[in-house]
């Protein structure tokens, strides 16, 4: 008789979840899924509802989230770097539009995680929200951050976070006061579906009250499904593929709120009964700082075309960056463009002329672009240039001579001025592309001497080493060229070219893959015939075409 109570219980139960997921319009179908969602919802329900009678008041809830914000590391102090400075700013001018829409007149305050890693937002008791770098890199308008915003704004308005707050103080059974302790997951969870739709609902309500356009929000959840679908399979694109951590940021995300598609319909749903006039969006004034940090992370990771897609993108948005045109110049050097990249580097000496490193690139890439034209162009920069010492610029300027057949200056360094390793090292370097080989080698010994732990100058010196085809000699040099700031990529190459001049093929094409791997731009033979000997490229396009015919040897052995 027992089994036949529990039976129809179960029976019950499962045709009230049907009902109930019926009028209610929850996007799961009857079965099991709906009666563990009546389940849990109806546990939600049960928590929320003693909350409502004894809801703590404004002002300890502002208290206890003012706490909350400090114990996770918020603080209004001045030592963050400008640009998080500037994104909080900006959160906080938009905030400001929102914020006067909401029905609890709060302190709200806004701010920045920047952790391009968290691709979520999150709000705390008593009017706190923070948005992390990962979200707002996903957007281009204004108005898809008002409707992120908003959201969070609701969920402080509606008392989500507040009850939130309670839950946790009674089911750990902690005085009101200690809920300091709990933990930032709790916040950053997602909150009964419900509760989650009546924020899309109210939060794009409330940009649309601020002046916003409510395809600000429909467009945000757009984006989300498109990367809900990214985890459900491979990337089609590499462009399209998330690293770990931002794969199981999203994993995590999408099992704890609704469906994109289903907040879509929502707003969609919201918008028609509203008879909102679709507005234009506004840009969103620091997306440059996210499409800069893209093209970083394209570069980082050898797109080199990508990476000088993003930072042009960048710049257009808002030109004179620094960082933008840095990876530029470097995305555009990678792939032999020698011209667009001392053309770059020199728009980026216009905004700090006094850092030698950019000096040096600028004139690398000159010099890699016309040897005959290079120095003329040069010296008509340094002209220009202003807050530059000219004790920085005596090297690169006799090197680009050199280039052109002109070694007088040179000379003069070498003989009367040059007194540091770095200075003879990188003359030495460019003796040894005007290809005087004993000239370079003295330079560069000299440098090693002087500095014998620098594995840069150790690498640049198994290069004149190899020109003079002691290998040995070289492949020991590379052995020792180890340690912080060790050019590894290059140096695998140095030792593949010297082992493939020496008649080892086997080892030489196992270094010459993993230099590829580090370091794709020795696969471009116009990057290599300028920056290295004829030896070196011409060892380098031997190794290439030897590769290539062992890939295709094994294909056919392969075939049945």
């Amino acid at each position: 008789m027992k089994h036949w109570i529990a039976l129809a219980g179960i029976v019950t139960l499962g045709a009230g979840a049907i009902f109930v997921s019926e009028r209610r319009k929850v996007e799961v179908p009857p079965g099991p899924a709906a009666m563990l969602y009546l389940v849990a919802d109806t546990e939600q329900e049960l928590t929320r509802m003693p909350m409502r009678f004894t809801r703590m008041s404004d002002e300890e809830e502002i208290a206890i989230g003012n706490s909350l914000a400090r114990s996770y590391g918020w603080s209004s102090n001045s030592d963050k770097p400008a640009e998080v400075k500037e994104v909080e700013s900006y959160l906080a001018e938009v905030g400001a539009r929102l914020a006067p829409h909401a029905h609890r007149k709060l302190p709200y305050q806004f701010h920045y995680i920047a952790d391009e890693g968290f691709i979520n937002a999150f709000a705390l008791p008593g009017g706190h929200v923070f948005v992390g770098a990962g979200l707002l890199a996903l957007m281009d308008s204004e108005d898809e951050l008002a409707a992120v915003l908003g959201h969070e704004i609701e969920h402080i308005d509606h008392y989500h976070s507040a009850e939130r707050a309670q839950q946790e103080q009674a089911l750990r059974k902690i005085p009101l006061g200690g809920l300091i302790a709990i933990q930032v997951e709790v916040f950053e969870a997602g909150y009964s579906k419900d509760q989650e739709l009546e924020a899309d609902r109210e939060g794009t309500r409330l940009a649309v009250e601020a002046g916003y356009s409510s395809s600000g929000a429909i467009r945000m959840f757009q984006t989300f499904e498109r990367l809900y679908q990214q985890t459900q399979g491979p990337a089609k694109t590499p462009e399209e593929e998330l690293s770990q951590v931002a794969l199981e940021t999203l994993e995590g995300y999408f099992r704890s709120h609704p469906l994109p598609t289903e907040r879509i319909d929502e707003i969609n749903r919201l918008v028609a009964s509203e008879h909102w006039e679709l507005k234009p969006e506004r840009d969103l004034e620091v997306a440059y700082i996210f499409w800069t940090a893209k093209a970083n992370a394209a570069l980082e990771s050898h797109r080199y075309q990508r990476a000088e897609q993003l930072a042009a993108h960048s710049l257009k948005i808002r030109a004179e960056q620094p960082k933008a045109l840095d990876a530029l110049a470097r995305a555009q050097f990678a792939q032999a463009d020698f011209a667009s990249s001392a053309e770059s580097y020199r728009k980026l000496l216009e905004l700090d002329p006094s850092d030698p490193k950019t000096v040096s690139r600028f004139s690398m890439a000159l010099g890699a672009h016309d040897r005959q034209q290079a120095a003329g162009e040069f010296r008509r920069w340094a002209d220009s240039a202003k807050r530059v010492p000219s004790s920085e610029l005596q090297v690169p300027a006799a090197g680009l001579q050199l280039l052109a057949g002109n070694s007088e200056s040179a000379r003069q360094l070498q003989y009367d001025l040059l007194t540091e390793a770095d200075e003879m090292g990188e003359l030495g370097w460019w003796y040894y592309l005007a290809g005087d080989l004993p000239s370079a080698s003295s330079l560069i010994d000299s440098a090693v001497q002087r500095r014998p732990g620098d594995p840069v100058l150790r690498v640049r010196q198994a290069w004149t080493k190899i020109e003079a085809m002691r290998l040995s000699d070289a492949l020991e040099t590379l052995n020792a060229a180890y340690g912080e700031g060790s050019p590894v990529p290059e140096r695998m190459m140095a030792r593949a070219v010297a082992e493939w001049l020496g008649q080892q093929p086997d080892q030489a094409l196992r270094d010459f893959e993993t230099a590829l791997e580090g370091q794709p731009e020795w696969a471009n033979s116009s990057w290599v015939e300028a920056l290295y000997s004829p030896k070196v490229a011409s060892s380098v396009g031997q190794m290439q075409a030897e590769r290539e015919r062992r890939r295709k040897l094994q294909l056919a052995h392969s075939r049945p």
